[in-house]
């Protein structure tokens, strides 16, 4: 089978796509379950679902949920260097799914990729980062009164959303898949700590053990890098401008500071802020030499690139994703992944088995959405409880772990005000 309309690098790269998808589906049971419980259900028959996330092996498995329940399903890039060309034309091939994405694709194709994706009518949007829900809003309104619902994957495009809703610019529900307990307490600490580490290992090479790395944010992305960064041995700093994140950070060990003092001092400065600019042209200019920038937010603003640009008199690309700026003063900064997110442009984002309950979240949603989507109110909602709860129990099965339930005695002494001391 192939997809009839597509945009992608290199259709030969299909098998081998195909291949890392199978890998990846072994280490997502619940998306296995999901697969073979909404194929025989088909909840999604007939409706037409646009996708603007990062082309990957895990997204491919979701993908296959989707179109197995009935989905008319297209796919985009979240991201100019998150896709993995080799998946997106298994995607083609394999499962006559059309994609747009294509890695290093420049902000031009970016965003007719885009627009591809919306070319399909949707009914149904998955999104991370908002860029689908926000180009529909801005430049194909005629298609906001066909529109039963979204999702949003990630906290960048929860708080764009509810920026929106907020302004009553939202014209149709949002479910924020992110905030889901079995999404961002996992996915986000987990699976970002992981992948970031890998990212910045694959690109630099470079001994964490013994070196100074700084975590701006301290949200639950930052959580899962600092956690890493120090099990691998280095002197983690976090910076914060929440008072009550910051104290967390001290209480788990870590060195808390401004960043401008930070910035004097750090091998590694890591963004997960999800804010524009938290590394800036002054704490550049007081960075030591050989200072290592990366990213883990979702877009590539975090990192102030003009000013690196502007501030340095020589750019040099040592490695793949490193690029090393040359300062007047002699001083050498480098920047990785051109301040893109490091895990899934330097790395393969995160692994399988943490994704496998942020998919099987998003799959549940969009059936959810489906039966009843038309009924909710135009802002941004959280994902029913008993969805996360569902891929909580679904996860601990397949990790053959059993908890205990509550017996009547205790249900009744937890919903009275009666029995006291």
């Amino acid at each position: 089978m192939t997809a009839a309309v597509f945009d992608i690098k290199d259709i030969s790269l299909a098998d081998r796509g195909n291949d890392r998808i199978e890998w990846a589906l072994n280490e997502m049971p619940v998306t296995r379950q999901l697969l073979d419980r909404l194929g025989k259900q088909k909840p999604l028959a007939g409706l037409r679902i646009s996708g603007c996330l990062h082309i990957t092996t895990e997204t491919a498995n979701l993908a296959r949920v989707l179109t197995a329940a009935g989905a008319d399903l297209v796919l985009c890039a979240s991201n100019p260097l998150s896709t993995q060309d080799d998946v997106a034309a298994a995607l083609v091939r394999h499962f006559a799914i059309p994609v747009f994405a294509i890695k290093g694709e420049d902000t031009d194709t970016y965003y007719q990729h885009i627009k591809a994706a919306l070319d399909h009518r949707p009914q149904i949007t998955l999104d991370d980062g908002a860029d689908l829900v926000s180009e529909m809003h801005k430049t194909r309104a005629h298609l906001l009164d066909n529109m039963i619902g979204g999702t949003e994957e990630t906290t960048t495009g929860v708080i764009r959303l509810r920026a929106m809703a907020r302004d009553k610019a939202l014209k149709f529900p949002i479910v924020a898949v992110n905030d889901a307990m079995t999404k961002h307490l996992f996915d986000n600490r987990y699976g970002t700590g992981q992948s970031t580490i890998d990212g910045i290992i694959r690109a630099t090479n470079i001994l964490l053990a013994s070196k100074v790395f700084s975590v701006v944010g301290y949200g639950w992305c930052g959580r899962g890098i600092a956690l890493r960064a120090k099990g691998h041995g280095a002197r983690v700093i976090v910076t914060e401008v929440d008072p009550l994140r910051a104290l967390e950070a001290a209480m788990d060990g870590y060195q808390v500071m401004p960043l401008i003092d930070a910035a004097k001092i750090s091998d590694f400065i890591v963004t997960v802020s999800g804010d524009k600019h938290v590394v800036d042209r002054r704490h550049m200019e007081v960075m030591k030499d050989g200072c290592v920038m990366a990213n883990s937010g979702h877009f590539n603003v975090e990192i102030n690139i003009p000013a690196l640009e502007a501030l340095s008199i020589e750019k040099r690309r040592h490695r793949d994703y490193v690029d090393e700026y040359r300062l007047p003063d002699g001083r050498h900064l480098r920047l990785l992944a051109e301040g893109r997110l490091v895990n899934l442009s330097a790395a393969e984002g995160h692994p399988a088995a943490v994704m496998d309950m942020s998919f099987a979240n998003q799959a549940l949603v969009v059936a959810f959405l489906a039966k009843q989507g038309k009924q909710l109110e135009h802002t941004v909602h959280s994902v029913p409880d008993n969805i996360d709860k569902e891929v909580a129990l679904l996860k601990l099965q397949s990790m053959n772990i059993s908890i205990d339930t509550l017996t009547a005695e205790q249900q009744s002494y937890l919903s009275s005000w009666r029995e006291g001391t």
